[in-house]
């Protein structure tokens, strides 16, 4: 607050004086705050950042490692990846979307020797009894494809494809995680 000022002329300036002064007090003080307040926000943006970078940073060493990118002795510190294979017995299947009698070619067959790739080796005791499913599911499917179906790698690959996605529908929710064609034969 101001002084009360001394009687006279000096008082009408002192009293004109005095609310100025107190708004450029009132404004120079806000500025401050202000100021004061964005460098406190600037101060904490700054620490999340640099923390977050830090953290983010420290991840992606952790995955390097696990992954065994060759730097150090962390990848062979990695636990092995479980897998289990399970033994289908051979089957042969005559292909269809031919006409033996009116062509007079002789009839073509399909040879398979496969293995199913499953993640955990617990998961074979689950797959092992529905294994009568799974050669049903083949050869319904088998049956119906001809011998051009089969050419060439792209044809094998889309025979595996297919025969691992209709395993799949078969025994859920057990999961079969590839098809290991052992032999395969066109005849």
């Amino acid at each position: 607050m101001a002084k009360k000022p001394k009687k006279g002329a000096p008082e009408e300036v002192a009293e004109a004086k005095a609310p100025a002064e107190a708004s450029e007090i009132a404004v120079g003080g806000g500025k401050k705050k202000l100021i004061i307040i964005a460098a406190a926000a600037l101060l904490v943006l700054g620490g999340g950042g640099g923390g977050g970078f830090y953290w983010w940073k420290k991840k992606q060493a952790e995955h390097a490692a696990e992954a065994g990118d060759g730097h150090g002795d962390h990848g062979a510190a990695a636990a092995p990846k479980k897998t289990a294979f399970v033994d289908m017995k051979e089957m042969m299947v005559n292909l269809g979307g031919q006409n033996t009698q009116q062509t007079g070619e002789r009839p073509r067959y399909l040879k398979m020797k496969i293995a199913l790739e499953v993640a955990d080796p617990k998961l074979v005791t689950e797959v092992t009894p529905l294994l009568p499913r799974i050669e049903d599911t083949f050869q319904v499917y088998t049956r119906e494809l001809r011998p051009s179906d089969l050419e060439g790698s792209a044809g094998v690959y889309r025979l595996k494809e297919e025969l691992l996605r209709r395993i799949n529908i078969a025994i859920y929710p057990s999961k079969v995680d590839a098809i290991l064609f052992k032999e395969i034969l066109i005849q």
